[in-house]
């Protein structure tokens, strides 16, 4: 096949163009992340406004108020509802939509999109490190990427753990629901700032949970979550690493969206495996990856790819000897660790998630034996 010079003039214009679309979304959604942290989306959702409105809604200038309104309206995040007659911007009146309500605003909503706009703006803090890490082989801790990617961290993921966790997750084990409405314990193991944890507390009266976790940041908010919730009497929180557990103590042991970030996920695999009580369960969340490289990758593996370059790898490799294992794990990879680990029942549980998959994992092997 002859490849022509407008063919090349053409994939230089996509190409180009695709580079292009994605600094012009990277700008809005730091736009979007302005309008949170000022609460200018909270402030329009209590009605129609003008800028000078806005600005005495909010407390902020009037003429900065008036330059983000028309470029949320040009982004398309806002609706004009009443042009000027007179020519005045200042009398051009804005509306927030009830779609961006719900993605804005809703921090419970499974369609919550202002955390995304966070990690755009919080996760270039981190970037000379990963940098370094790169050039030296070395990695970033968690707690490196500081307080804003950790906060991101906890409001993408607590929508669907208080929506899905206990009505759609955990139903796909009967018995293991049984288990918890009989007042099971409950391992969270890196249970970050503790939405696991409240929304199984939530579902079933009668568990009592311990979750660790390794980020002492994370644990002081997820110990201050517990509190609010009125749930400190039966969920608690340590900077612990799971290995440490008490051997056969627990009846479930939670592993959400974090064993792919463990250097050794073996060690941690086999450590969950020694806490279970007879009969017990280790129930993994991790990221549905596709197979390597797939065709025509979804959003979702674009995602996860860009994560693993920018996040979950040189988080893997902040402990050395490291398994290096990065946001793309795929099943078998899972399987893998998991039977290295001492599992010899290792299932793909029937969920349908856009972002996770879900692993049940069971030993016959006594319990404590590592």
């Amino acid at each position: 096949m002859t490849i022509t010079e407008q063919d090349i003039e053409a994939e230089v214009g996509a190409f180009a163009g695709r580079v292009a679309g994605a600094a012009i979304g990277a700008l809005e959604l730091m736009c979007v992340h302005l309008g949170d942290r000022l609460g200018l989306y909270e402030a329009l959702a209590t009605g129609p406004a003008t800028a000078p409105e806005l600005a005495e809604r909010t407390g902020i200038d009037a003429r900065y108020a008036r330059e983000w309104l028309e470029q949320q309206a040009t982004a398309g995040f806002l609706a004009v509802d009443a042009d000027p007659v007179d020519g005045d911007p200042d009398n051009r009146v804005f509306r927030l939509p009830i779609a961006a309500q719900v993605c804005l605003l809703d921090p419970d909503s499974l369609a919550a999109m202002a955390p995304l706009a966070q990690l755009v703006v919080e996760a270039p803090e981190s970037f000379d490190a990963v940098v370094e890490a790169y050039r030296t082989g070395g990695g970033v801790s968690f707690g490196e990427y500081g307080d804003g990617v950790r906060a991101f961290q906890a409001a993408a993921n607590r929508p669907q753990y208080v929506n899905l966790l206990a009505s759609q997750w955990l139903p796909s084990m009967p018995d293991v629901v049984a288990r918890l409405e009989g007042g099971a314990r409950v391992a969270d193991v890196g249970c970050g700032v503790g939405w696991s944890s409240i929304a199984l507390a939530r579902a079933f009266e009668a568990v009592t949970i311990d979750g660790f976790d390794l980020d002492e940041a994370s644990i002081a908010d997820a110990r201050s979550l517990a509190i609010s919730e009125g749930l400190s009497d039966r969920v608690h929180f340590q900077v612990r690493n799971a290995a440490d557990a008490a051997p056969g103590s627990y009846d479930v042991v939670c592993c959400f969206e974090s064993l792919h970030d463990m250097a050794r996920p073996v060690e941690a695999l086999s450590a969950m495996r020694s806490m279970l009580a007879p009969g017990g369960t280790v129930f993994i969340a991790d990221e549905r990856a596709e197979p390597f490289l797939p065709d025509n990758p979804d959003p979702i593996q674009h995602l996860l790819y860009a994560a693993s370059v920018l996040h979950c790898l040189p988080v893997g490799r902040s402990e050395a000897p490291s398994a290096a294992t990065g946001t793309v794990m795929q099943t078998a990879t899972l399987e893998r660790y998991a039977r290295d680990a001492g599992f010899d029942n290792v299932d793909v549980l029937p969920i349908e998630h856009d972002m996770f998959r879900f692993y049940r994992l069971r030993s016959s092997r006594s319990d404590g034996q590592r």
